[in-house]
């Protein structure tokens, strides 16, 4: 079964712990807690997530993301693309799309090398050994 994962009031993805609907059955408090402390649990039956306990808050954050109106819309909308249309934004724009494809080759060669993983101290894996 793959990790049930979910967004949370703080706006960080999450992984939901899954417990057996046995268990929810035999230890609701312990549960209970659990959800009121990460937020959601999911209850799984036959390893297949059935239902999703969560807590108080989490619901109001979800209920209140469900009733934003179109008013609210445009506004998140207009401070995301004020925020894209800085000086900075608008010459590295400028600079990507008047790049060559050399460029542009050597920018993203660049940014994945920053993203990568430190290697491994104990250094290569040799067979045989």
């Amino acid at each position: 079964m793959s990790a049930l994962t979910f967004r949370n009031k703080q706006g960080e993805l999450v992984d939901i712990p899954s417990i057996p609907a046995t268990r929810l059955k035999n230890e609701f408090g312990t549960v209970f807690d659990q959800a009121m402390r990460d937020g959601a649990v999911a209850i799984t039956r036959h390893d297949t997530p059935r239902a999703v306990l969560i807590s108080y808050e989490e619901f109001e954050s979800l209920a209140k993301a469900r009733s934003a109106t179109l008013e609210d819309r445009g506004a998140q909308f207009d401070a995301l693309l004020g925020r894209m249309q800085t000086p900075v934004a608008r010459t590295g724009m400028e600079a990507a799309f008047n790049a060559t494809p050399a460029e542009l080759g050597r920018a993203a060669a660049r940014a994945a090398g920053r993203r990568r993983k430190p290697a491994s101290k104990k250094g290569p894996i040799r067979a045989g050994r």
